[in-house]
């Protein structure tokens, strides 16, 4: 797919959330691992932002606020060194269907994680054989990470993309890791941002069909892949900048409403 007109466009529309970004920024869940600095603390509490961002925007900032706050705001340091009696104000935890149990299996998962000597980006990584492909190095990752005694119910709270899931919410953290633009960290190297893919949700799926980008009707794996593709094919190093650009519009009136644009 290759379309001038597009390419021009998403440009100019990521162009004008520089000038933009604390609008834009101000209240997105990034705000939270945006408070810390080490590589650990921020692939932690990004992780278990992202696994409940999904509702009310406030609720999810509010939230994940509340559990770097329980983990006195040092994430790293207190998943490797807690003791069982630390864990007792956890107890009260609950997003939407993410409750105290959820968390507390979350927490003892990754301080086994962090307490070889390996981080989240290891762990999620770990499988080499699947090269760059999101879809075997998620389902691998959701099968590591609950490859111990866990509740079977917490499983749901991890996405498998082999399932037809959209892992938008682990594809949102893989892009938090990865890129080192706007919002974004990159502090991971296991995968370059040209091996990313978009998480949509109905918002930006909705802009990227009336832009072409998309024709797949339903929301699926299927659905990234397609997005995926079309947005490499505008731009192969960074596709997924443009993500930006599909779930901020019609939120933000900085942006260049849609029928500017000529297909």
């Amino acid at each position: 797919m290759k379309n001038k007109n597009l390419h021009a466009f998403l440009e100019d529309q990521y162009a004008l959330i520089q000038p933009n970004l604390e609008e834009f920024l101000r209240d997105d869940p990034v705000h939270i691992p945006k408070r810390f600095t080490k590589k650990e603390d921020i692939e932690i509490s990004a992780f278990l932002t992202a696994i409940i961002a999904w509702g009310q925007r406030k609720t999810i900032i509010k939230n994940a606020h509340t559990l770097v706050e329980l983990m006195d705001f040092n994430p790293h340091d207190f998943i490797v060194n807690h003791s069982a009696s630390d864990l007792k104000p956890f107890e009260t935890f609950v997003h939407r269907t993410f409750n105290s149990s959820d968390l507390l299996f979350f927490i003892h998962r990754l301080k086994k994680i962090y307490s070889t000597g390996g981080d989240l980006e290891q762990f999620m990584f770990s499988d080499k054989g699947a090269g760059s492909n999101l879809s075997a190095v998620l389902s691998t990752f959701k099968q590591n990470f609950f490859d111990t005694d866990f509740l079977p119910r917490s499983t749901k709270h991890l996405a498998d993309p082999t399932k037809g899931s959209t892992a938008k919410r682990l594809l949102m953290f893989l892009r938090w890791m990865v890129r080192i633009d706007l919002a974004d960290f990159g502090i991971w190297k296991s995968v370059k941002p040209s091996g990313l893919l978009p998480p949509i949700d109905v918002h930006s799926a909705k802009f990227a069909r009336a832009m072409g980008l998309l024709d797949r009707k339903q929301n699926d794996w299927k659905a990234v892949s397609e997005l995926g593709n079309n947005l490499k094919s505008i731009d192969s190093l960074d596709p997924v900048k443009y993500d930006y650009v599909l779930y901020g519009m019609g939120a933000f009136s900085f942006f260049r409403p849609l029928s500017d644009l000529r297909l």
